[in-house]
């Protein structure tokens, strides 16, 4: 993921592109437009190597929208076969053209180098630009010290001339290299979303990270200093490898944007191929953009909330419906109907007793979720769980990729566990595969004795966003039986309590249409 961005009601995405292989390297800037977020227009890529500042490799960054309605990228140059990395710009060459699809390099690039404080090949990825009260510009970049992850921060007056700032806007120690870095403010009292340069009382900030050494992501919440620009997670947040994460699957490289026309924040994360190098190779593309996110502060101020653009739903097909339909230990029901290798399903189930959880081990690591879900998976009957539903399954169960919840009583609360397990997803051979127990616990009051799930499936990929969008996991699973009308879809139950299904809707969903010029 590179940089999205609305400009003038056209949705435009920049993307890491190779075009001479299915496999990362050669990376440019590609480009596509959208009015919708759905269907899109691919253009001539953006950004190219071409000049000394990026002649080996034009790396991530961002769009920022300067005043006068004057859109400018920021990106990352490698500059020689040590990747050496610097920070640049590109402009639209013709702001008249709506779909922008000229961008030039100015010769004074690079407006970025490092110093002789940072690690020069560890220096990428500039963050939106915020404007400050004192009428400066700043960004953050991504780096490392040793195995401290760093978010560097540049302050500049008219966006040419840049200084680094006395201390790093964040860092954090044990981390490792940090990359992809996001960092915005959010709504405490409204569902809006907010641009980047907004701050004050009525704000918190979100700091995203991408790991380089773990290839997932983590946030923490808080506030932004105005007095010393430096960024301070709240007193709960895990700062580190344990934190927070927008997405507990297969989903990395993200980047938020505010889309003024809709007045929200949105969110864009990119899911690589779990199958081997050799098949990406053979099918001849690696990598997909998922489905966009709005993104807003939950009420209790802890966290996010996630939740899929509602433009999507324009690609309902047909509908199906179910209702106060029980799950008995070890029963499972068929949704059909609908396609269900490409389907839109949300469900809500409920349950009369929290008496049958299962004790939480005090052995298990609370933070190891996805270690749990694999000792613990949709077959390994339970208390209270797991239920849930079977997607992308083959008729006789040979494949199967099940989403659902198992909650566990731990001494001071309950516990629930969301997983997406792709251990059974597919038969075909696993060299080099990678078909992990995706999973994360959902911060949830279970008074009510209710848990909603949503999935977005679509042939190999399952985007699912558990409690209303509390806990979101992602899986890429790659069936060879349950493909396009062999694909099954079920709600199921292997939980001693019995659950009830209090509301199900199903969609089959279309395929999107190329934009129109």
């Amino acid at each position: 993921m590179i940089g999205p961005m609305c400009y003038n009601g056209i949705y435009h995405l920049f993307y890491q592109d190779n075009p001479k292989g299915a496999i990362w390297g050669n990376i440019v800037w590609a480009h596509s437009v959208s009015t919708d977020l759905i269907n899109w227009k691919r253009l001539p890529n953006a950004i190219y190597p071409s000049k000394p500042f990026d002649q080996y490799g034009c790396w991530s960054g961002s769009a920022t929208i300067l005043p006068g309605n004057k859109p400018i990228i920021l990106y990352t140059g490698i500059i020689d076969k040590n990747k050496t990395q610097v920070q640049n710009y590109a402009i639209p060459a013709n702001l008249s053209d709506p779909f922008l699809q000229k961008w030039i390099k100015p010769d004074n690039n690079p407006l970025v180098v490092a110093d002789h404080s940072i690690n020069k090949t560890a220096f990428r990825d500039p963050t939106t630009a915020w404007l400050g009260r004192d009428d400066h510009w700043r960004i953050s970049i991504g780096g490392r010290w040793g195995t401290m992850g760093v978010s560097y921060l540049y302050k500049s007056k008219d966006f040419m001339h840049w200084v680094k700032a006395k201390n790093p806007l964040h860092s954090r120690n044990g981390t490792g290299n940090w990359e992809c870095l996001d960092f915005y403010p959010v709504s405490v009292s409204t569902k809006n979303g907010l641009d980047t340069s907004v701050m004050g009382s009525s704000v918190k900030h979100v700091l995203k990270v991408s790991l380089d050494v773990t290839r997932y992501e983590y946030y923490t919440l808080g506030t932004y200093s105005l007095e010393k620009d430096v960024y301070i997670p709240d007193e709960e947040m895990v700062d580190g490898w344990n934190g927070l994460r927008y997405d507990y699957g297969n989903f990395y490289a993200s980047k938020s944007f505010f889309d003024p026309s809709k007045n929200r924040r949105i969110l864009w994360g990119w899911a690589n191929e779990s199958d081997s190098k050799a098949d990406c190779v053979k099918k001849g593309w690696a990598g997909i953009q998922l489905i966009p996110r709005t993104i807003v502060l939950d009420p209790t101020g802890k966290q996010l909330i996630q939740w899929p653009v509602v433009e999507v739903e324009t690609l309902r097909g047909k509908k199906v419906k179910l209702s106060n339909k029980m799950l008995v230990t070890g029963k499972k029901i068929e949704i059909k109907g609908i396609t269900a290798a490409q389907a839109d399903v949300d469900v809500t189930f409920s349950f009369n007793s929290l008496d049958k959880a299962e004790p939480f081990d005090p052995r298990w690591d609370r933070y190891d979720a996805q270690n749990i879900c694999s000792q613990k998976g949709s077959m390994v009957q339970g208390g209270l769980g797991p239920f849930g539903i079977l997607t992308l399954a083959s008729q006789n169960l040979e494949e199967y990729t099940p989403v659902f919840f198992r909650v566990f009583k731990a001494p001071n609360k309950h516990l629930v566990l969301m997983c997406s397990d792709a251990s059974r997803s597919t038969l075909k051979d696993g060299t080099g595969a990678y078909r992990p127990s995706f999973a994360g616990f959902v911060d949830i009051d279970l008074t009510r004795k209710k848990l909603s799930l949503r999935s977005l499936i679509d042939h190999s990929v399952v985007e699912s966003f558990g409690a209303g969008g509390k806990t979101c996991i992602t899986s890429r699973v790659y069936p060879i039986l349950a493909i396009y009308d062999n694909a099954h879809l079920y709600a199921f139950n292997n939980g001693i309590e019995t659950i009830k299904i209090d509301s199900l809707k199903a969609w089959s969903m279309n395929r999107p249409e190329q934009m129109n010029q």
